[in-house]
């Protein structure tokens, strides 16, 4: 066991210190507070009411309408530029993380993106019409792409001084940076024209060819089957202590390429289609956190033992705001044997129930991301403007305290020997 947790915790450091991952990672963290912002707007531009409706819900109703634009333009500006976010992000993180100047990058990385995920209808000055579509959450992977190579290219080339300018000491070292980078950023850029006459010579662009390409993969990746091993693995790692932020390298990119097509979607009055999202993972999957530990956080303050009833007490309500660790950390259940199979396997389950509910149309699917502190219990109904969603919340959480309980039971009876036995050595003392 000591063996087998050891290697997993090496892997695990390996992935977490990659820089490329770490890059992507602090990107989608980083992002959390625009996507917030345009949900939110989302949510308050999705009044649920009837054409009868009266009172407060009428009134939202008409103020909706009155500022349609309002609304739907602020959610696309959270939403429908993911990817420029993400390219900016990911360009800026990879030049930390390698100590680099970052402001010419960014510009480099925004003219690769333009050109790669923007398709030309126009141009006209001052009246230039081009399709944005690709520079929300289909434009991802480009984004990726353009962010990383960026930054490595220039890298690379500038500790090799390729093309470097020598100006004279006088000259302000602004300046000098910029003629010393010149060539470098030419010919970036000359790569990333390069890229855009060949597909563009396709009639299309290299964003939508690879949409296209991918298309297949991505809608596999919104299966049950992907979703369900995905959530055991990452559930499962918990247990290990790895952290869930470990696979969002993988998991980010997926669920913001579906929340902002979502998104748009629901922008156009048209329904949702996919349902891994993060607001599925945070408010259906992970309720109470990573291991869904708001039912055993619950379960803990009716405990007859005195130390995990004070650790649920302690725990209950951050578990309530999706924070886990006290409650982790606190019985503990990190690499505590008992606990291995209902940390992994609980919010697998909620995954397969909520994942059942949504794909035969029974709860609406989700559409905006407002915070993963958010309690579940509000954040489902926000996320979907589905009532319903509250109650298959209400559902899962009772669920979950069923299949924790006898493990719980397990542990509860672990522990009152160990009181039981400090009780009676106090007393021979």
């Amino acid at each position: 066991m000591e063996k087998l947790e050891n290697k997993i915790l090496d892997i695990s450091a390996k992935l977490g210190n990659e820089v490329h991952l770490s890059a992507i990672r602090n990107t989608f963290i980083s992002m959390l507070p625009i996507m917030i912002f345009g949900g939110l707007f989302a949510v308050i531009g999705s009044a649920p009411a009837t054409e009868d409706a009266t009172g407060f819900m009428r009134v939202w109703a008409d103020f909706v309408a009155s500022n349609s634009k309002i609304f739907s333009w602020i959610s696309v500006l959270g939403l429908g530029f993911t990817t420029l976010y993400i390219v900016i992000g990911i360009t800026y993180n990879l030049c930390k993380s390698y100590k680099i100047e970052p402001l010419i990058p960014l510009f480099i990385s925004c003219f690769g993106i333009f050109i790669l995920n923007v398709n030309p209808e126009e141009l006209v000055y001052g009246m230039s019409l081009a399709d944005l579509t690709y520079l929300d959450g289909k434009g991802i992977i480009i984004g990726l792409f353009v962010g990383i190579v960026t930054v490595d290219i220039y890298r690379v080339l500038k500790e090799k001084n390729f093309g470097k300018i020598k100006l004279p000491e006088s000259v302000p070292p602004s300046l000098s940076e910029t003629f010393s980078s010149l060539t470098i950023a030419v010919l970036i850029m000359l790569l990333y024209l390069g890229i855009f006459a060949i597909f563009n010579a396709m009639g299309t662009t290299l964003a939508a060819w690879i949409g296209g390409l991918i298309s297949p993969q991505v809608e596999a990746t919104d299966s049950l089957v992907f979703i369900l091993i995905m959530t055991f693995i990452i559930n499962g790692a918990w247990f290990f202590g790895i952290h869930n932020a470990t696979f969002w390298g993988l998991m980010g990119p997926i669920m913001f390429m579906n929340l902002s097509t979502n998104a748009a979607q629901h922008a156009s009055g048209l329904a949702a289609t996919s349902i891994l999202t993060e607001s599925f993972w945070v408010y259906f999957v992970c309720i109470g956190g990573t291991g869904a530990c708001l039912s055993i956080a619950l379960l803990c303050c009716f405990s007859k033992s005195k130390t995990i009833k004070t650790v649920g007490r302690i725990s209950v309500l951050p578990a309530f705001f999706g924070i886990s660790e006290p409650v982790t950390f606190g019985l503990p259940m990190m690499l505590n044997p008992i606990f291995f199979v209902p940390c992994a396997m609980v919010p697998t389950i909620n995954a397969l129930i909520s994942y059942i509910c949504m794909s035969t149309n029974l709860i609406d699917k989700t559409f905006a991301m407002l915070s993963f502190n958010m309690p579940s219990v509000f954040g489902s109904f926000l996320s979907t403007g589905d009532m319903k969603a509250l109650v298959l919340v209400v559902v899962l959480l009772i669920v979950d305290m069923i299949l924790y309980y006898p493990f719980l039971k397990m542990y509860e009876k672990q522990q009152l020997k160990l009181e039981n036995s400090d009780i009676s050595e106090s007393e021979r003392e």
